[in-house]
């Protein structure tokens, strides 16, 4: 069979060798000053062996105050760029693409100290402050001078984290955002942040970028697929090349979850806009991943806890699939058992 999972896939001049993106995934385990470390060679080092076409960093912070926890990567500073340039250039002559996934955490921040975010009193109980515009001014300007440093870095991609409740999704929500002011109100109101940082990252970045969205927060008065078409045709008019479709984490309500829960987010936004999607949620298996591709569903599949399970899931997709793919050099002839299955991708 030709496999579309094993296809390569461009965006802006960069080429992917297959379609299956690691998933960003918080690991907390970054230096108390938001640094890499060996811990993070290793972790994104054996995915991009397992031959994985893009590995998406986890949530990284663009200001010191913008973290969660101590264990966050942070990029707003010269060290944590040469920390980051040491990894990419590491995952790069293993063979991967690497993207960054830039972030403030807004009222989820769990460091003591107050959380800058949209809206008034708290959410989920945690303190949620209304900021001024020039506080906004200085949250936009954080993540235009990360993006330069990431670009410093060498990253492929770049995506934007506007999901679960964090600072940029709680100004898109309606169930958080109780603004008066030009940011809060009307869905276009609530999308002035998107667009301002959009615009800001888009005056020095020309590479492929990604958002990740939570498309439906689960409440009857928050955001829905509706809501994120609308949002969707906004990010293509400014030149977003894909959006990472997941949902929730606005309010701690815990959707039904089975394999593939989140696709019909990713297809549904793909087909209405003409956006590229990346597919997230439970998707275990080489076939389940084919599928979603062969029937346009996604543009990406974005695997995530069962790549922390098998680093090498690529190789056990393809095995699933009955095709081989390209083994790492050092590995050659013993991933897959001779004379099995063609050599076809």
């Amino acid at each position: 069979m030709v496999s579309m999972l094993f296809s390569p896939f461009t965006v802006r001049g960069v080429e992917m060798k297959n379609r299956i993106m690691m998933a960003p995934m918080g690991t907390v385990a970054a230096a108390n000053d938001g640094t890499v470390n060996d811990w993070h060679l290793l972790h994104y080092g054996a995915r991009a062996l397992g031959q994985v076409g893009l590995i998406m960093l986890e949530a990284t912070a663009v200001t010191e105050q913008g973290r969660d926890l101590y264990g966050n990567l942070g990029l707003w500073n010269d060290e944590q760029e040469t920390g980051m340039k040491r990894l990419v250039n590491h995952l790069h002559q293993i063979g991967a693409k690497v993207g960054i996934q830039l972030w403030h955490a807004g009222r989820k921040r769990k460091i003591e100290g107050a959380a800058a975010t949209a809206s008034p009193g708290t959410v989920m109980g945690q303190p949620s402050l209304g900021i001024t515009e020039w506080q906004i001014a200085e949250v936009v300007d954080a993540f235009l001078a990360s993006t330069v440093r990431a670009m410093h870095a060498g990253f492929d991609v770049i995506e934007i984290h506007a999901a679960h409740g964090y600072f940029i999704n709680d100004f898109l929500s309606p169930l958080t955002n109780k603004r008066e002011d030009k940011y809060g109100g009307t869905r276009e109101r609530r999308y002035r942040l998107l667009h301002e940082i959009i615009e800001a990252i888009r005056s020095v970045w020309q590479g492929p970028l990604f958002v990740k969205v939570s498309v439906d927060e689960y409440s009857a008065i928050g955001n829905k697929l509706e809501d994120h078409m609308y949002f969707a045709q906004r990010m293509k008019e400014q030149g977003v090349d894909l959006i990472d479709c997941s949902s929730g984490g606005v309010l701690p309500i815990k959707p039904k979850v089975y394999p593939g829960y989140q696709v019909p987010f990713a297809e549904a936004i793909r087909r209405e806009s003409g956006v590229a999607t990346a597919a997230v949620g439970l998707i275990t298996t080489g076939m389940q991943a084919e599928e979603i591709l062969q029937n346009g569903r996604a543009d990406l599949v974005a695997v995530g806890r069962a790549l922390l399970r098998d680093p090498f899931w690529p190789r056990t997709a393809a095995e699933q699939l009955g095709i081989t793919i390209e083994e790492p050099g050092p590995y050659k002839s013993y991933w897959f058992p001779s004379g099995s299955m063609s050599h076809e991708n």
